[in-house]
């Protein structure tokens, strides 16, 4: 289609097809990731309520346990990504789904800390390509001026995992001698048995494509395929080329694709070092503020912040959809979070730093499905998984050394605040990559991949 179908009102088709696409497909991948976050997130509430001093963990030995699930999703990311374009999302994702399940019910039975490092690792294999396949299969059913608020619906799932999980935690924690087990490995059992059976049921219910779609009309589907065409067939790179090596190449050649994953390092060293370590920090509280917490009142402090974070997350997104997706709407977020991580250890009350905290929070979950918005604008099919993979990685490296840099800093400095300090910069410096990338011109014809950002002013 041409401007003027792009920038005229809806028409009842696409209005149709749009709607039944984020009612048919969206929740259930949503779901998928609620689970898939909920277990890669487990050890962070395990340790505080039994699991560290059962396994005398160290805060270093726990960050490198927490990171370690990252270096074995890195080690499978783009490959995965690379079969799910070749073997459809079906496929692909339901056979991740039921891998990771099994791993994470292993956790149930862990005895040291060697054996945390292992199960950790080979949860990373297992659950390689997940989140970058998910991303790729939403971006193939709507076409980009719906994409933001397609991914902004997905992404909800990862704050209410915490919102809903950590009570959820804490609640499974709480029955202690279920079965003989302590309360953490209680948890660590019933949370990953629903993983296995999504991964069953998502073999069944997903569907590759909008052409198979029955729920489609006629209409529906000639609407979607013909619109995804024309969009694919003027971004960088040859769909028709975009197979193997050539997409791999195409990818990794793509200053963007660089740059978009140095911006996705800062704000996922953020998201993970809030993850892993916010139930420690709260469990600090009862040293540094003189107050004492039931494990379920932990488990409601964690959830505060993601809560809001959802709630901003879902306005943020419909506004970048309203305007257009704008450098500001992913670099202000992180300005703000990296200003606000650091600040919230100089409050004097758990509530303040609580709500500091939740601005963080507030601004990471702003961004991140505005920024998954972008790459799709200039990369298709092969290129595009890979790309994704690509970006996905440097979020993975960030995740391990969050957990890992995070960990050592505290114990080599007696607390948080040098290591909220280094997340704070981390987070500045996507904005200022954001802000740069936005204004980057085109190098010549010669190099049609390292062109400014398409549509992101």
């Amino acid at each position: 289609m041409g401007a003027t179908a792009l920038s005229s009102a809806p028409s009842a088709v696409e209005r149709s097809a749009i709607k039944k696409v984020s009612i048919r497909l969206v929740p259930f991948v949503a779901l998928m990731f609620f689970v898939n976050y909920l277990d890669r997130t487990a050890v962070s509430f395990a340790e505080p309520n039994g699991m560290g001093t059962d396994l005398a963990l160290t805060a270093a030995q726990f960050g490198f346990a927490s990171g370690v699930f990252f270096i074995g999703y890195i080690v499978l990311e783009v490959p995965s990504n690379m079969a799910l374009h070749r073997f459809g999302a079906r496929r692909w994702l339901a056979r991740i789904m039921v891998t990771w399940g099994i791993v994470s019910l292993l956790f149930t039975w862990v005895q040291n800390s060697e054996q945390l490092y292992v199960l950790r690792f080979l949860l990373g294999v297992a659950e390689a390509g997940f989140f970058p396949g998910a991303i790729l299969f939403l971006s193939q059913w709507v076409p980009t001026r719906h994409r933001t608020k397609v991914l902004a619906l997905f992404y909800l799932a990862q704050p209410l995992t915490t919102v809903l999980g950590a009570p959820l935690a804490g609640w499974l924690i709480g029955h202690h001698g279920l079965f003989g087990l302590e309360g953490w490995r209680v948890m660590f059992l019933f949370v990953s048995i629903p993983a296995i059976l999504l991964g069953v049921v998502a073999w069944f219910y997903l569907i590759d494509r909008p052409a198979d779609a029955p729920w489609l009309s006629t209409a529906e589907k000639e609407w979607l395929t013909g619109e995804l065409a024309a969009e694919n067939a003027t971004k960088t790179g040859s769909a028709e080329r975009g197979h193997g090596r050539e997409a791999l190449k195409e990818a990794f050649r793509s200053g963007r694709v660089w740059v978009l994953a140095m911006v996705y390092f800062g704000f996922i060293y953020g998201l993970y070092a809030l993850a892993f370590f916010l139930p420690t920090i709260i469990e600090g509280f009862q040293e540094s503020f003189g107050t004492s917490f039931s494990v379920m009142d932990k488990a409601l402090i964690t959830a505060i912040p993601y809560l809001p974070a959802a709630v901003v997350l879902f306005f943020w997104s419909r506004n970048a959809t309203r305007h257009s997706t704008r450098t500001w709407h992913v670099a202000g977020p992180a300005v703000v979070g990296g200003i606000s991580i650091p600040l919230a250890l100089y409050m004097n009350s758990p509530a303040a730093t609580i709500s500091v905290i939740t601005v963080t929070a507030c601004a990471i979950f702003a961004a991140l499905p505005v920024f998954w918005s972008i790459p799709s604008r200039f990369l298709t099919g092969a290129a595009a998984a890979a790309g994704i993979a690509l970006i996905n990685t440097a979020g993975n490296i960030a995740g391990f050394a969050a957990g890992y840099v995070t960990g050592w800093l505290k114990d080599f400095s007696g607390g948080y605040t040098l290591s909220m300090f280094v997340v704070g910069g981390f987070m500045l410096l996507s904005a200022a990559l954001m802000v740069a990338l936005s204004r980057r011109r085109p190098a010549g014809p010669s190099h049609p991949t390292d062109q400014s950002l398409l549509e992101v002013h």
